[in-house]
């Protein structure tokens, strides 16, 4: 790539059970963290998408990417360029079919996470054309193990914060070409492996602190799955 832009493709709203940030909050963060654009890829949900187009017209330097992180049964299932929300709680390979169907690119979340990730067998045969091979909120060996199999598969690199709250934006980001500046221009780039994935795991303490904020928040909401 001669010129790239980051765009962080993971990051939750208070559209999400799990998240109370603002889509304006995360706009503000952009500029500290020199960030060009960010996916908003809510549990299940595409309610943000109205507002996001919006803030798109607002800031027409950015790119603001509309998306959703889908539960299917086996693990989550990132989303982009989709307009409704798939039926949750599907087989993955489903789930999969039906993004394609609606014109949208299925990219596996964080997929050897033990909670939530796919694990290695649908990693190792999805039929997907990019995976998340660095998040935010992963350990390093759980990105390690995804950026090996997607590697090996050649597959597109995917990175994103999996913020859900200010201070993580940005902690992960996927690196495009300077000339994406459209969605369907990033999704071209990575049905065509043209991204590159950057940014940090999580700390031992950072599982410690992560893991005891999601308890919190599961028994707030009477132990639900999202």
């Amino acid at each position: 790539m001669t010129g790239t832009r980051r765009l962080d493709l993971h990051v939750h709203s208070q559209h999400s059970p799990d998240s109370k940030m603002r889509l304006e909050t995360i706009v503000g963060q952009l500029g500290r963290t020199g960030l060009s654009g960010f996916a908003l890829t809510d549990h299940n949900s595409v309610a943000g998408h109205g507002e996001l187009r919006e803030l798109q017209r607002r800031n027409p330097g950015y790119l603001f990417v509309p998306g959703v992180e889908v539960s299917a049964l086996e693990g989550h299932l990132l989303a982009y360029g989709i307009p409704t929300a798939p039926p949750a709680h599907r087989p993955v390979v489903e789930t999969i079919d039906w993004v394609l169907a609606h014109g949208g690119e299925p990219v596996l979340a964080h997929p050897f996470r033990r909670s939530h990730g796919v694990g290695r067998r649908i990693a190792e045969t999805a039929a997907i054309r990019a995976m998340e091979v660095r998040n935010g909120h992963n350990s390093e060996l759980a990105n390690a193990r995804a950026e090996f199999v997607a590697s090996r598969r050649g597959l597109g690199h995917i990175g994103g914060s999996d913020a859900h709250t200010p201070n993580d934006v940005g902690r992960a980001s996927t690196l495009v070409d300077e000339t994406a500046d459209t969605v369907d221009d990033l999704l071209e780039d990575i049905r065509r492996d043209r991204t590159l994935a950057e940014g940090l795991s999580l700390t031992l303490w950072g599982q410690v602190r992560i893991g005891v904020r999601n308890f919190g928040l599961r028994a707030s909401r009477g132990f639900r799955e999202i």
